[in-house]
């Protein structure tokens, strides 16, 4: 395995683990989010490049795309749960009482 891709595994891992352990706010689960789609992004641009096809060269395109739909999406949720509930925190948000 050569640093590089070392580093997008380490980095995607990072942002795993972030998820599992440290829900603490939506915002730091957002981050996490966008930390690990950042990682998948570069790596499948760099495994484009390397395997000089044309075939997948818009893949990165159409993962960064709905890696924005999915950021948006999650600062929507973020203002609305901030709006209702008046706090970020994971722990407030009950499905039963919906």
């Amino acid at each position: 395995m050569t640093p590089v891709h070392f580093s997008f595994s380490t980095a995607f891992i990072l942002g795993l683990v972030g998820l599992a352990f440290h829900r603490t706010h939506l915002i730091s689960a957002l981050l996490c989010l966008e930390g690990m789609m950042l990682s998948l992004f570069m790596a499948l641009s760099l495994w484009t490049l390397q395997a000089e096809a044309t075939n997948f060269c818009t893949a990165p395109m159409l993962l960064l795309a709905f890696s924005a739909c999915e950021a948006s999406t999650g600062l929507a949720l973020l203002v609305a749960t901030a709006r209702t509930h008046g706090t970020d925190r994971l722990q407030s948000l009950n499905l039963l009482q919906c």
